[in-house]
C-alpha cells in the first residue's frame, strides 16, 4: 500500500493541469480516492487509513471463525463465589484489616470459645417476628458478642466463599485504611471480651477467656547467700518473646526463661539476711493455657528516633511444640529445664510471623463440631438465600450477554462479507463508528457523520482518510438497526470543495514563481517618485502570509462543522482564538500608525517598484496602499515632538533633583537612629518606598514618570498617629522608613508636595541624674493602632493560604537535597526585587500616587497601611531557595499529617519516618494545624528521616513500618 502522503498527491495530481471551471465528476471521484483498490485480508495486516476501500484491520478479526462464548461477557461465574465442600469460609480484607481477619479466624477455630459465644443471650429475639425473621430490614448486631456470634455462624455454615466483617470492624470504630499493631489489638480485644463476658450468669461463658487463654507463671528470686526463694505469682494471656539474636522459637523461649543474675548495684534485698545480697531471678512456668499465644517481638523501640521498628529476622518453628521441658510440675526436679527441647517433624521458617498460636494436645477425643443456635442459623439461611438469588441473577445476566454476543457474531459474519462496495452503489461511514460496531466491549450507538461534513453539508475531501466506503446494502442494514446520519451517498461528494482546492493548488504553484519574481524586483533601484511603501516585516513574511491566506478557506471549512461527538469548541476558547487572530497583523499593516495612517518611522518600511507592488496586490488585494508621495500621520508627528519635549523636561527635573539631594540619591552619609548624630537634634522621616521610586526616576528619567509628592500618610494610622515606636524604627521597621537631614528636608519641601510632616526630636530630660535622652515623635505614636497592626501581622502569619515554605532533608546534621518530585518545586530563582524591577515603567503602588502633583493623592486608611506592611514583610523575610531545596505550597489550616504526605511525595520518605523541626522545636502533633505549630510563610522546616536499625546479632535486614502514635485511641477497644 502506498504511503499516505503519496496517496494525497496522487488524488490531486490532476489539479496541476485542470482549471477550476473544468473540474468533472471523474476528477471529484479521484479526489475522494474512489479509484483505490480494496485491501485483501492476510496480505494487508493493518488498516490503510488513506484508502477508503480498505476494510481490513478495523476489529473484524475477533469475530471471524469460532468464538468461545465466555468472551461474550465480563461476568465471572457466580459459582466461583460459592464455598467449596469441606473448606473454610474466608473474610474480606477491607483495606488494612488483615490483622483483624487473622484473629477472627483463630478465635473461630477455638471450638470452646465459639460454643461459649453461642450460649450468650442475644437481642436477636427483638428482631424476630412471629415464626420468622422480619423481611423488610437486615439484622444489625448490637453488641460485640452478637457480632462475633453472627460472624462465627456465617463462617461455620455460610454458602459464600468469603464474608464481609465490616459490621464488626465498624462496631469497634477501627480505621480500615490504617495498619495497626496486631499484638496490641489481640491484647485489647481479649481484655474487652473478658470484661463483656464477666457479666454473664453462665460460668462456662463467664470464664471462657481465662479457661482458654490464661496461664500462670512465677517470678522466682533466690538469694545466693542463704538460698531463700521468693515467688511472685502472675497470670498471662500471651508470652512475649524477644527474637533478636535468635533463629529458632525454642531459643526465644529459653531466653524468656533464662536465669538473670542480680549483682553489684542491682543486688537483691533478702528479708532473711536483712541485707542486699547477690541473687538469681527467673520466670518459672507453672501452668499453660489450652490456647498458647506466643508473641514474637518484631517491633522494637528505637530511643534515638522515638519510633518503633520492625525486625525482619527469620525464625524457625515447628507445628508441634513440646513445652514439657519448660514447665515445672509438682514432684518434678527443676533440672528438667536443662533438657534439650524436642521438636516435631513439621517445621516452618518466617521473617514476618508475629504471633504463633498453639493448641494443647490431650488424650481425650476432641470435640469437632459445635451446633449453631436456631436463631443464628435462621439468619445464616436468610443470607444463603440472598446469595443463591444473586447467583441466579448473575447466571441470567451471563446468559443474556452470551445470547447478545452470539447474535452480534452472526450479524458481523453476515455483514462484513457484504461491506465492500465494488462497482455497486455505495455510501461513506466513519471509520470510528465501524470500529465501535466491531468492539464487543461497548454497545453500538447511532451513526454520526457530522464531524466529516464541510461547510456545504457534504463530505469534506480532507476527511476521506477517516471514512470508509461501504456497499449500499450494508448501509441500509446499519441505518435500519442503529439509526443516525446524515447518509453520505455519491451525491455527498462536494464539488464546491474540490473546485476550491483545485484553485488553491494552482495558486500555490504560481506562488513559487511569483516569489522569485518579487525577490528579483526588490533588488532593483527605485527611480524618481515612483514606488510604494511596504513594511519590512511584511516583505520578510509575505510568502508565508499568502500561503496562510490560501489555506484559510480550507481551515474555515474544517471548523465550520466542528460539532463532533462531545467535541464542540468551548465558548471561552473560541473568544480567545478570535482575539489572537484579531491581534495578528495582515500584510502591510505593520506600517500603520494607531490613527490608521502611514507611520512616521522610516526604519520600519521601504519603497518597492510598481511592478513588485502589483504582484503583491494579487495576493493581498485588501492591503493598505501607501504611494511614495504619501505624507506621514500628522497626529503622530505632533505626539513625537511632545514626547521629545517631555523627555527633555524629565531629564532636566531629574538632574535638578539629583544635584539638590546628592547624598540621598547616592545613599551616602545617612543618619541612624540607633547611633544618633551629634550635630543635630531633629531628623525627618519619609517612607522608604518614596526614596526607592525617586531614585528609579533619577536614574532613568526617560523611562519613568517624575515623582512629585511624598506620601507619608502610609506611615500614619487613620487617626493621624505614627505607627512606629522609636525602638521598632531602629530594628524591624527600619526597612520601611528613610531618615532625612534637616537641610535635605528643606529641599524636599521645595521639590515635592508633602502630605504629612514626620520628625523625631532629641531632648534632654530635666532634673534627671544622670542625664537621660528622650526622643519625641511628631505626630505622636497611636498605641491602639500600633497594637492592632501587630495583632494583624501575627494573624496574617497564622491565617495564610497557598503560601510557600521550604524543607531541608538533614542527614548527619548536614543538609542534603534530593532531586525527586521537581513538580513540587514552586519557587523561582527570580527574587522579589527582580520581579519588581521588571514592572512596566510608571507602574505605581496603589498606596502611593506620586505622579499627579499631589492633587489626587489616594486617601490612606489603616487597611491600606496594613496592605503596604504585608508587601514589605513579604519582601524582607523572603527566603532564597538554595539548589535542590524543596518548596511546598501549604495553608495555615492544614494539619501536620497532611504536610507529611506532601513531604513524602517530595523526598520519598514515609510520614512515620519523618522527624520534623522548626527553629529547634520538634513537630510531633499530626492533628495540629500548621498555624498553631508556628509554621509561617517562608519558614524552613528541617526533615530528618529515620534510618533502619539492624539486628546486629543475626545481621538481618530491618524494615520500617508505620506505628501510629495514636494506636487504638478513640476506638471501641478502649471503651469509646
Amino acid at each position: 500500500m502506498a504511503p499516505r502522503l503519496q496517496l494525497e498527491k496522487a488524488a490531486w495530481r490532476w489539479a496541476e493541469t485542470v482549471r477550476p471551471e473544468e473540474v468533472s465528476q471523474e476528477h471529484i471521484e479521484t479526489a475522494y480516492r474512489i479509484w483505490l483498490e480494496p485491501c485483501i485480508r492476510g496480505v494487508c495486516r493493518r488498516n490503510c487509513k488513506g484508502n477508503p476501500n480498505c476494510l481490513v484491520g478495523i476489529g473484524e478479526h475477533i469475530w471471524l471463525g469460532e468464538i468461545d462464548e465466555n468472551s461474550f461477557h465480563n461476568i465471572d461465574d457466580p459459582n466461583c463465589e460459592r464455598r467449596k465442600k469441606n473448606s473454610f469460609v474466608g473474610l474480606t480484607n477491607l483495606g488494612a484489616t488483615c490483622y483483624v481477619n487473622t484473629f477472627l479466624q483463630v478465635w473461630f477455630l477455638n471450638l470452646e470459645l465459639r460454643q461459649a459465644l453461642y450460649l450468650c443471650p442475644s437481642t436477636c429475639s427483638d428482631y424476630m417476628m412471629g415464626d420468622g425473621i422480619q423481611e423488610e430490614k437486615d439484622y444489625e448486631p448490637q453488641t460485640i458478642c452478637e457480632h462475633l456470634q453472627y460472624l462465627f455462624a456465617l463462617l461455620q455454615n455460610s454458602n459464600r466463599r468469603y464474608i464481609d466483617p465490616s459490621g464488626f470492624v465498624k462496631a469497634l470504630g477501627l480505621d480500615t485504611g490504617q495498619q495497626q499493631d496486631a499484638q496490641e489489638f489481640s491484647k485489647l480485644f481479649m481484655s474487652l471480651l473478658e470484661d463483656t463476658l464477666s457479666k454473664q450468669k453462665n460460668p462456662d461463658v463467664r470464664n471462657i477467656v481465662q479457661q482458654q487463654f490464661c496461664g500462670e507463671y512465677a517470678y522466682v528470686t533466690v538469694c545466693s547467700q542463704c538460698g531463700r526463694e521468693s515467688k511472685l505469682l502472675s497470670k498471662f494471656y500471651e508470652l512475649e518473646l524477644n527474637i533478636q539474636g535468635h533463629k529458632q522459637l525454642t531459643d526465644c523461649i529459653s531466653e524468656f526463661l533464662k536465669e538473670e543474675r542480680l549483682e553489684g548495684d542491682n543486688r537483691y534485698f533478702c528479708e532473711n539476711c536483712q541485707s542486699k545480697q547477690n541473687a538469681t531471678r527467673k520466670i518459672r512456668l507453672l501452668s499453660l493455657p489450652c490456647t498458647l499465644n506466643l508473641q514474637l517481638m518484631r517491633f522494637v523501640f528505637d530511643r534515638q528516633t522515638g519510633h518503633k521498628k520492625k525486625l525482619n529476622t527469620y525464625i524457625g518453628f515447628s507445628e508441634l511444640l513440646d513445652m514439657e521441658p519448660y514447665v515445672e510440675h509438682k514432684a518434678e526436679p527443676s533440672k528438667s529445664q536443662t533438657r534439650k527441647p524436642k521438636c516435631g517433624k513439621g517445621t516452618h521458617c518466617s521473617r514476618n510471623a508475629y504471633m504463633l498460636v498453639y493448641r494443647l494436645q490431650t488424650q481425650e477425643k476432641p470435640n469437632t463440631s459445635v451446633q449453631v443456635p436456631a436463631f443464628l442459623q435462621e439468619l445464616v439461611d436468610r443470607d444463603n438465600s440472598k446469595f443463591e438469588e444473586w447467583c441466579v441473577e448473575m447466571a441470567e445476566m451471563r446468559k443474556q450477554s452470551v445470547d447478545k454476543g452470539k447474535a452480534k457474531h452472526e450479524e458481523v459474519k453476515e455483514l462484513y462479507q457484504r461491506l465492500p462496495a465494488g462497482a455497486e452503489p455505495y455510501e461513506f461511514v466513519s471509520l470510528e463508528w465501524l470500529q465501535k460496531w466491531l468492539d464487543e466491549s461497548t454497545p453500538t450507538k447511532p451513526i454520526d457523520n457530522h464531524a466529516c461534513l464541510c461547510s456545504h453539508d457534504k463530505l469534506h475531501p480532507d476527511k476521506i482518510s477517516i471514512m470508509k466506503r461501504i456497499s449500499e446494502y450494508a448501509a441500509d442494514v446499519f441505518y435500519s438497526r442503529y439509526g443516525g446520519g446524515p447518509r453520505l451517498t455519491v451525491k455527498a461528494l462536494c464539488k464546491e470543495c474540490v473546485v476550491e482546492r483545485c484553485r488553491v493548488l494552482r495558486l500555490k504553484n504560481q506562488l513559487n514563481e511569483d516569489y522569485k519574481t518579487v525577490t528579483n524586483l526588490l533588488k532593483t533601484t527605485i527611480k524618481g517618485s515612483d514606488g510604494f511603501w511596504v513594511g519590512k516585516s511584511s516583505l520578510r513574511s509575505w510568502r508565508q502570509l499568502a500561503l496562510e491566506q490560501l489555506d484559510e478557506q480550507d481551515g474555515d471549512a474544517d471548523q465550520s462543522n466542528g460539532k463532533m461527538n462531545g467535541n464542540t469548541l468551548n465558548k471561552d476558547e473560541s473568544k480567545e482564538e478570535r482575539k489572537e487572530e484579531e491581534e495578528e497583523l495582515n500584510f502591510n499593516e505593520d506600517i500603520l500608525c494607531p490613527h490608521g495612517e502611514l507611520c512616521i518611522s522610516e526604519n520600519d518600511r521601504r519603497l518597492v517598484s510598481p511592478e513588485a507592488w502589483s504582484k503583491l496586490q494579487q495576493y493581498f488585494p485588501k492591503a493598505p496602499e501607501f504611494p511614495s508621495h504619501k505624507e506621514c500621520c500628522s497626529q503622530c508627528k505632533i505626539l513625537e515632538r511632545e514626547g521629545e519635549e517631555n523627555e527633555a523636561l524629565h531629564k532636566m527635573i531629574a538632574n535638578e533633583q539629583k544635584t539638590s539631594l546628592p547624598n540621598l540619591f547616592q545613599d551616602k552619609s545617612r543618619p541612624c537612629l540607633s547611633n544618633w548624630p551629634e550635630d543635630t537634634d531633629v531628623l525627618y522621616i519619609v517612607s522608604q518606598f518614596f526614596v526607592e521610586e525617586w531614585r528609579k526616576f533619577v536614574r532613568k528619567p526617560t523611562r519613568c514618570s517624575p515623582v512629585s509628592s511624598v506620601g507619608n500618610s502610609a506611615l500614619l494610622c487613620p487617626h493621624g498617629g505614627l505607627m512606629f515606636t522609636f525602638a521598632s524604627m531602629t530594628k524591624e521597621d527600619s526597612k520601611l522608613i528613610a531618615l532625612i537631614w534637616p537641610s535635605e528636608w528643606q529641599m524636599i519641601q521645595k521639590l515635592f508636595v508633602v502630605d504629612h510632616v514626620i520628625k523625631i526630636t532629641r531632648t534632654e530630660v530635666e532634673d534627671a541624674n544622670p542625664s537621660e535622652t528622650q526622643y519625641i515623635s511628631e505626630p505622636k505614636l497611636c498605641p491602639e493602632c500600633r497594637e492592632g497592626l501587630l495583632c494583624q501581622q501575627q494573624r496574617d502569619l497564622r491565617e495564610y493560604t497557598q503560601a510557600t515554605i521550604y524543607v531541608h532533608k538533614v542527614v548527619d546534621n548536614k543538609k542534603v537535597m534530593k532531586d525527586s518530585a521537581p513538580e513540587l518545586n514552586v519557587s523561582s530563582s527570580e527574587t522579589e526585587e527582580d520581579k519588581e524591577e521588571a514592572k512596566p515603567d510608571g507602574e505605581k503602588d496603589p498606596d502611593f500616587n506620586q505622579s499627579n502633583g499631589g492633587t489626587k493623592r489616594q486617601k490612606i486608611s489603616h487597611q491600606n497601611y496594613i496592605a503596604y506592611q504585608k508587601q514589605v514583610i513579604r519582601r524582607s523575610m523572603r527566603h532564597r531557595k538554595v539548589r535542590g531545596e524543596k518548596a511546598l505550597l501549604v495553608s495555615a489550616n492544614q494539619t501536620l499529617k497532611e504536610l507529611k504526605i506532601q513531604i513524602m511525595h517530595a523526598f520519598s520518605v514515609a510520614p512515620f519516618d519523618q522527624n520534623l523541626s522548626i527553629d529547634g522545636k520538634v513537630l510531633t502533633d499530626d492533628s495540629a494545624t500548621l498555624g498553631t505549630l508556628g509554621v509561617i510563610p517562608e519558614s524552613v522546616i528541617l526533615l530528618k528521616a529515620d534510618e533502619p536499625i539492624a539486628d546486629y546479632a543475626a545481621m538481618d535486614d530491618v524494615m520500617q513500618v508505620c506505628m501510629p502514635e495514636e494506636g487504638f485511641k478513640g476506638t471501641g477497644l478502649l471503651g469509646h
